[in-house]
């Protein structure tokens, strides 16, 4: 599976909303969907292209999947960016 750009993942609004809330706590779906104008399945669409792109983790308890941020992801692109503050 090939990850997705995280630069684009971030670009959407509604995205960088659910990595702010993920920022503060893991969450649940239905936790981060009370905070957003959009369907339920909608952020589960969100969450995935940020899964995609390695900037949310995911774990299941019991019948509830975990969403959380991935700190590795942002490790790559913070990477990425320091070449710039030279």
């Amino acid at each position: 599976m090939a990850s997705t750009d995280p630069f684009a993942a971030i670009a959407d609004p509604n995205r960088r909303f659910l990595l702010e809330e993920l920022r503060r706590a893991p969450k649940t779906v239905n936790e981060l969907s009370q905070g957003l104008p959009i369907s339920r399945p909608a952020v589960s669409q969100h969450l995935k292209a940020l899964l995609d792109s390695n900037l949310v983790s995911v774990t299941s308890k019991g019948t509830k999947r975990i969403y959380a941020i991935n700190n590795k992801g942002f490790n790559r692109l913070n990477f990425w960016l320091d070449q710039f503050w030279v």
